[in-house]
């Protein structure tokens, strides 16, 4: 018989979800765990739970080292980690950059394989409680979805697996597995949203239960999908085969089935877009970092205790200790609204004096600006900076004669290499109670929120004919978010939701795959990336200059760049895979 590497299992299972399996006494009285055997994992119930875990394990949060963000329009990673080769249009079969390391060809397919297998023998499991047997199955339909629609968001059509293979035999049938369609995929994966949806409940008891998946979730991921399949980049003459969408068919009619998806989260009347304050900034703040509430639908918990999240340590300003990591561009800041709704621009001479005053409230909670008040500096900064200003530029002295570098720039004298590029950090999930040089935080990173559910009923609703039905929806997170409700209809109200979700849903991974749905990519991603250069003064009444200057060159290729090309080497293992058009 197969061994397998239990180990993981076991471990998911205890730091992940322990309750699930801490009232069974017989649970650690085992054989060694070097002693496993595939067989033996059907048999025990803890074994199975931990199983599923592990699914849960190798979902990938937005807290890495790297965000996906960087390979967009809204910021750029200092260190680079082959993400230039992203931004600038050069991503290959054989090398797809630092967005290979989000697409995870090998690594989706396989935890496909566990959720086959799962399928496959969940039946011969002696569950004393068809309920948890039930309830499990749920989430590894919910989870087999998932790890398509991730394949299906960056190559299109992809092979639809749903049966394990076994080492030998089934070899030849490997090796012939042809790319399904990508309507075939969309349908596949909304079948398996919609199972999940019979089997999962809609809530659990437990307190902090957010982080395992229910009924509301798989309905998110079936409400995601199914825009993104309605989109312009996967309808009409533009599409080059079955593969990357749909010739032929009614679009309308698609947007109409992301409708009705949105719509049916809306309607359990389970979630609500959090408001604790009266301020919107510490309203939209506090989403992210406030533990269980209402707006939350499906999160990736950490526990300090058990390492918890590094997002702190990797995007903190240098001046603090921390990395630079992936800071915002002046392209995504200077789209940032006045509060008032009217649009920011450096052509305008007061605006340009005062460019961080009076903006959209969710700007000061996203983005660490030169002058922010942000939090005390550790001990060997703090007699140059006791209030914890943010200084990311240049400064005349109180002499008038010379200069002194801020000390959150690359010329600091604390970690000048961590120093940003742009002129900007990170300040969204940031817990500023946290000192991120020697903790680490707790912060949940959330894969579905009521806002997006909302956002993607406003764009569905207006692509279907429905411009009332998508201002109501829209103005509840806009107004939420501290501006004033739109009144626009026709394409000026398609603007103000394309608006809204790209600040509202700023740095969750919405961005690059917003973008190339919308075919505007070649545009916004086609345009170098940009900093600001702030030169200040120490004396009162001096003014300070903002002068925005290129910070990296980038290109998106029309032809290349929408969907990512078929590793190469699966291609070379197996003939009958197909390759994008335009990487043939």
């Amino acid at each position: 018989m197969k061994k397998v590497n239990i180990i993981k299992y076991i471990a998911g299972a205890f730091l992940l979800f322990a309750p699930a399996i801490g009232c069974n006494k017989d649970f650690l009285e085992k054989k060694p765990l070097t002693e496993y055997e595939e067989a033996d994992v059907w048999k025990d119930v803890g074994l199975v739970q931990a199983f599923v875990n592990d699914l849960y394990v190798q979902m990938r949060p937005g807290f890495l080292e790297v965000m996906l963000s960087s390979m967009t329009d809204e910021s750029r990673f200092i260190h680079d980690y082959n993400t230039s080769r992203v931004v600038q249009g050069n991503a290959s079969a054989d090398d797809p950059g630092g967005i290979g390391d989000f697409a995870r060809w090998d690594l989706h397919y396989k935890a496909i394989r566990n959720c086959n297998m799962f399928l496959e023998k969940v039946a011969s499991v002696p569950f004393t409680d068809e309920s948890q047997r039930t309830r499990m199955t749920g989430e590894v339909h919910f989870m087999r979805a998932w790890y398509y629609h991730l394949l299906v968001k960056h190559y299109g059509g992809v092979p639809l697996i749903t049966k394990t293979f076994s080492v030998k035999g089934d070899e030849q049938d490997i090796l012939s597995i042809k790319r399904a369609t990508f309507d075939e995929c969309i349908k596949f994966i909304t079948a398996e949203c919609d199972l999940a949806v019979k089997q999962l409940p809609k809530s659990y008891e437990a307190v902090s239960s957010k982080g395992r998946v229910t009924a509301g979730a798989a309905m998110a991921l079936k409400s995601r999908i199914l825009l993104f399949a309605a989109s312009d980049l996967f309808n009409d003459s533009h599409v080059p085969n079955a593969q990357m969408g749909y010739k032929t068919g009614d679009q309308t009619a698609r947007y109409q089935l992301a409708m009705d998806a949105a719509d049916t989260i809306i309607k359990l009347n389970m979630y609500s877009l959090y408001q604790p304050t009266a301020n919107p900034t510490e309203n939209y703040t506090r989403v992210f970092l406030d533990k269980d509430n209402p707006e939350l639908i499906f999160i990736k918990q950490y526990d300090k205790a058990l390492l918890g999240t590094s997002h702190d340590l990797y995007n903190g300003p240098n001046g603090y200790h921390n990395w630079g990591g992936n800071v915002p561009i002046e392209n995504f800041v200077t789209g940032y609204q006045m509060k008032d709704g009217t649009p920011f621009s450096w052509s305008n001479t007061a605006q340009a004096k005062a460019p961080y005053e009076n903006r959209d409230p969710r700007f000061y909670a996203t983005i660490l600006y030169d002058g922010a008040k942000w939090k005390p500096r550790p001990s060997d900064a703090a007699k140059i900076d006791p209030q914890g200003y943010i200084q990311t530029g240049k400064y005349e002295a109180l002499n008038g004669k010379d200069s002194v570098w801020g000390l959150d720039t690359r010329n600091s004298t604390i970690e000048n290499w961590n120093g940003t590029y742009s002129g900007y950090y990170l300040r969204k999930f940031m817990d500023k109670n946290l000192d991120a040089q020697f903790f680490r935080g707790d912060q949940s990173w959330i894969f579905f929120r009521y806002a997006e559910i909302l956002l993607n009923y406003a764009e569905a609703a207006h692509k279907t004919g429905h411009d009332d039905k998508a201002r109501a929806a829209l103005n509840l997170v806009r107004v939420r978010g501290g501006m004033p409700a739109t009144t626009a209809s026709g394409e000026a109200l398609m603007d103000v939701i394309k608006y809204e979700r790209r600040y509202e849903l700023a740095f969750e991974e919405h961005r690059y795959y917003d973008a190339r749905r919308w075919r505007v990519a070649e545009t916004a991603f086609n345009e170098n990336a940009k900093g600001i250069e702030v030169l200040g003064s120490m004396i009162t009444g001096h003014p300070f200059v903002y002068r925005v200057f290129s910070i990296q060159d980038r290109k998106f290729n029309k032809a290349k760049n929408y969907l990512l090309p078929i590793p190469a080497n699966e291609i070379r293992k197996n003939s009958n895979l197909t390759q994008q058009e335009d990487y043939k």
